[in-house]
């Protein structure tokens, strides 16, 4: 079993945009986020192995602790699209929306180079939360907060793809 250390990981986590509302000074923050780190598994990928795999169901929330991953998608006519590529040291976490859904993945995350990964089960996020409602309010605010840009983001590019598409029909007539 590997050697896990919590005040190794503590300032990592509050790094990470789910729990930078959590003061590592303040002792019941603390004691919420070692609940939390607790209740983590860590896992191992290899370079190339894929972590998320789009259009699968997941129940996992992953916090990239060491490595790089690639982010992918496919367009409607099945080519693959780049997104992002990824760096530990850019407090990165992907699969949020598990914690909340049983919903289909939307992307494919790979690890292009061997990855240390936390992960975290919606079945014990739930139980965290029954135990410490303060998690539940403070992680699904932020996620509140994320889905809302998100939908803010995919309106504004619909609008644009939009006026550009009756900008082109347009310049024809």
């Amino acid at each position: 079993m590997e050697n896990r250390n919590f005040d190794e990981v503590l300032p990592k986590l509050v790094k990470i945009a789910l729990f930078a509302d959590f003061d590592i000074i303040d002792e019941h923050d603390k004691a919420i986020l070692k609940m939390v780190y607790d209740n983590t598994l860590i896992r191992h990928y290899k370079k190339g192995e894929v972590i998320i795999k789009e259009g699968d169901t997941g129940d996992e929330f992953y916090i990239l602790s060491q490595g790089t991953v690639h982010v992918s998608r496919l367009t409607p006519a099945g080519d693959v699209i780049a997104l992002a590529t990824l760096d530990s040291s850019m407090n990165i976490f992907f699969g949020e929306t598990a914690l909340i859904s049983d919903d289909t993945r939307n992307a494919t995350v790979s690890a292009l180079t061997d990855c240390r990964i936390l992960v975290l089960s919606s079945k014990k996020f739930h139980e965290m939360c029954k135990k410490e409602p303060v998690l539940g309010y403070r992680v699904l605010t932020v996620l509140a907060n994320r889905m809302a840009q998100t939908i803010r983001n995919v309106n504004r590019d619909k609008a644009t793809l939009y006026e550009a598409l009756f900008n082109e029909i347009s310049a024809v007539d």
